[in-house]
């Protein structure tokens, strides 16, 4: 088997064990009357912890002694923050913030 074809099945098996691993709550808890209420409570306390997880784990390498001390990701982040206030869209806070960033990073405080 060669290695592209190889990379190939590798690739089509992780997306249908993603696929099946996402589908299963659907169809486990099928009838909404007999889902356990602590799945119930996870469904909606873990969007916002998996979240503010993501936000510590890209934030936790700011360096604020050095230049650009930090400012690239303050200003995303903010952005991040105003367009999800104002118009309650995650998709278009998370690609606005990270097109801030790139434009930031590449552009204005390149090196």
């Amino acid at each position: 088997m060669t290695s592209d074809i190889y990379s190939a099945l590798l690739v089509l098996i992780m997306a249908l064990i993603t696929v099946f691993l996402r589908v299963l709550p659907f169809i486990i808890f099928r009838n909404q009357d007999k889902t356990p209420a602590w799945v119930k409570y996870l469904g909606k306390v873990l969007p916002q912890a998996i979240i503010g997880m993501l936000v510590i784990y890209c934030l936790r390498t700011i360096s604020f002694t050095s230049v650009p001390f930090g400012i690239p990701e303050i200003i995303s982040c903010a952005v991040v923050a105003v367009l999800q206030f104002w118009k309650n869209n995650t998709v278009l806070s998370i690609v606005a913030g990270t097109v801030m960033y790139m434009i930031l990073i590449q552009l204005v405080f390149a090196a």
